[in-house]
């Protein structure tokens, strides 16, 4: 039985009041900013229907909430009141809007059309500058639009906020406008908070709010706070503009900050035009924004126009899509990636954000899941900014009623869901990674190039666009299939001429003959480069000896730490790969067993690194020469490097040689060496 009007309208005022307070007196919003909206919008279709349930007591009849009992209150000389929200987020919300207004003015069709200002919309938290004789005295925020709290000891710390006006003495000047807080200084804010093992912020919303409203100013200057200037409130002495805009032109030459995303222009046409251009560059914007805001130009004609109940009829708030709702999260799935890696993507209860109707949502990692304490049947928020991948903001925790399970991804997903090969998660890792890294499906177009890559088994010919066609057309699985083609499978693929299949297939055939260290590199083991495998390939002689190895076996090789160990170690633990190892050299993959160094030459025993571009001499040409020499080349600089060889462009490797006292060569340096040792 569905309750009938009285009731409604009781239980909306009571949630609205709760979900108020929170967002408005302690910061911590309960659900995103559209929820809110939705069911205002629901309590003032219901008053507006049924009369006899208005009350005086509404959130429809004010503002937001009440001071906090720790600042100081401020009673507005003008009261703070917010603007309508045209909710037809097309094209029409700008041309119901001149309508609205053309109607209240009485003017026919054949009337000019009205000037109207358009400007951004922030996502930050109203304030109110009082400056007396040009001179900063009093900074309160909103509050419930008639009342405020005192914040002047933290608005005094924000750079961008001047304490005093420039050309500028009238005895009271009021400026309204809005405190935010920059994506980049965000961000920044928030790694200082993760360092520091604090807790995060949500939104740059939240955060500015959260510094705004401190009892300690220390405190707020070290939070990143920006302003911009939109309004006036109290008047006395000074000498009002004709029009809105060139107050805000007034305003920039006093010296506060104005937003230059602003336009005028007359009818609805420039609006649209603007909202438009504003929706496109909305996600490149170093700030958040929620709409774009229009008001009638002319101080004359707002005040013919004049206001009903709370709002101006003068001005309207024309938002886009929300970026943010909430939704039911049904449960957790991976993505296994091409490189293995294993994404936990929420299945949620479909829901429309951000212009389109999101059923899937990225949780990132095991390690943000934890962070976020997201669990399967909670309301969750879900953000969708322009065309970035859904994400999952966090829980609405006051819509956990029961105790949920925590989210282990391990214990969920022991195994890949596509190839069912072992997931690991190395402890220096944020993702677990699939195993299967010859057999994943997920992993197979990245692992055949590897495979085929010209440092592994040199391949030629078997590009990203050959291997595309092989594995979407179910011709290649694993490396093994390769050995396996005959040219009828190649003529039938698009593009391939009978002289193109002649030639890839010669080039498989010659790469059955290679090296051991070649072929370790081939498998695509996570962390072996090709110094490691030659490392491998040396220290254990044959390939056996290597698939039998222990991972402390593994860590007596030369640079082979407890990470490069246990990567090596989990991919010969996992029989799908032996599998298809043992498969390649059934089908008659050769190579020479041993390959041991030099055990003489004038660099035995010696590590470099190489770094920039040496004249007439490719890194190729000096890594032989220093492997002819008995020497070692490595990729990264470290304590244990005796050379780094640096060309032009060297970068951070040889800072880094710098910082540690490593002796630079040029190539000069090198043939030196070469031959003065030799």
């Amino acid at each position: 039985m569905s309750e009938g009007p009285e009731a409604r309208a009781r239980a909306l005022r009571e949630t609205l009041e709760r979900y108020g307070h929170a967002y408005y007196v302690l910061d911590a919003p309960l659900v995103p900013d559209a929820e809110y909206d939705r069911l205002f919008r629901e309590l003032e279709a219901l008053e507006q229907a049924h009369p006899e349930l208005a009350s005086e007591d509404s959130p429809t009849r004010r503002v937001g909430g009440a001071p906090a009992p720790y600042l100081a209150e401020v009673r507005h000389a003008v009261p703070m009141l917010s603007i309508r929200t045209e909710t037809d987020t097309t094209a029409e919300g700008a041309r119901n809007f001149d309508t609205r207004v053309r109607n209240a003015l009485g003017m026919g069709e054949a009337a000019p059309p009205v000037v109207y200002a358009a400007e951004l919309k922030f996502d930050g938290l109203a304030i109110n500058l009082r400056y007396e004789q040009g001179r900063l005295v009093r900074a309160a925020t909103r509050g419930d639009g008639q009342t405020g709290e005192d914040v002047t000891h933290n608005i005094r710390t924000i750079r961008q906020v001047p304490l005093r006006l420039q050309g500028i003495d009238a005895p009271v000047l009021e400026v309204r406008g809005e405190i935010y807080m920059r994506r980049d200084d965000f961000e920044r804010l928030n790694e200082v908070q993760r360092a520091a093992g604090a807790k995060t912020f949500v939104n740059p919303r939240n955060a500015a709010a959260g510094a705004v409203r401190q009892l300690d100013p220390a405190i707020a200057a070290t939070r990143p706070l920006s302003f911009f200037a939109y309004g006036l409130g109290e008047i006395l002495g000074w000498d009002l503009p004709a029009t809105h805009s060139e107050t805000l032109d007034a305003l920039a030459a006093a010296g506060l900050p104005v937003c230059r995303h602003r336009v005028t222009g007359a009818g609805p046409e420039p609006l649209i035009a603007f909202h438009d251009e504003v929706e496109a560059m909305r996600d490149s914007l170093p700030y958040d924004i929620d709409g774009v805001v229009y008001k009638v130009d002319a101080y004359r004609v707002q005040q013919e126009l004049g206001f009903v109940t709370r709002e101006p009829r003068w001005a309207v708030a024309h938002k886009y899509p929300a970026q943010e709702e909430m939704t039911e999260l049904l449960d957790i799935d991976v993505q296994v990636g091409r490189t293995g890696a294993l994404t936990p993507v929420a299945r949620l209860r479909p829901v429309f954000v951000g212009g389109v109707t999101v059923t899937n949502a990225t949780l990132h990692n095991q390690d943000e899941i934890d962070r976020k304490d997201v669990r399967i049947g909670d309301w969750v928020v879900v953000r969708r900014a322009g065309d970035v991948i859904p994400e999952v903001v966090g829980p609405v925790l006051e819509r956990r009623t029961t105790e949920l399970p925590r989210f282990d991804l391990l214990a969920r997903f022991p195994v890949c869901p596509i190839c069912g090969s072992q997931v690991h998660r190395a402890e220096d890792e944020a993702v677990a990674r699939c195993s299967g890294g010859l057999v994943c499906a997920a992993q197979r177009k990245q692992a055949l190039l590897h495979f085929a890559s010209r440092r592994a088994m040199d391949i030629e010919g078997l590009g990203e666009k050959l291997v595309d066609q092989l594995v979407d057309g179910g011709v290649v699985k694993t490396p093994v299939d390769l050995y396996r083609l005959g040219v009828l499978a190649l003529a039938n693929l698009e593009r391939m001429a009978d002289k193109s299949a002649s030639n890839l297939l010669a080039a498989i055939e010659r790469s059955r003959e290679t090296t051991l260290a070649r072929f370790i590199y081939a498998l695509g083991i996570r962390n072996v480069g090709e110094t490691t495998a030659r490392d491998l390939a040396a220290s254990f002689g044959s390939l056996d000896a290597l698939l039998a190895a222990t991972p402390e076996q593994l860590q007596q090789v030369p640079d082979v730490g407890p990470v490069v160990a246990n990567c090596v170690a989990e991919f010969f633990a996992e029989p799908h790969n032996v599998e298809v190892v043992e498969q390649l050299r059934a089908v008659g993959l050769r190579w020479v067993e041993g390959e041991p160094r030099r055990a003489d030459g004038p660099l035995l025993g010696k590590t470099f690194v190489l770094t920039g571009t040496l004249p007439e001499m490719s890194r190729e040409e000096a890594k032989a020469l220093i492997e002819a020499a008995g020497g070692r080349v490595t990729g990264s600089v470290s304590k244990k490097t005796d050379y780094v060889v640096a060309g032009d462009e060297a970068g951070s490797k040889l800072d880094k040689a710098n910082a540690l006292g490593v002796a630079v060569l040029d190539k000069d340096g090198l043939l030196a060496l070469l031959g003065a040792e030799g």
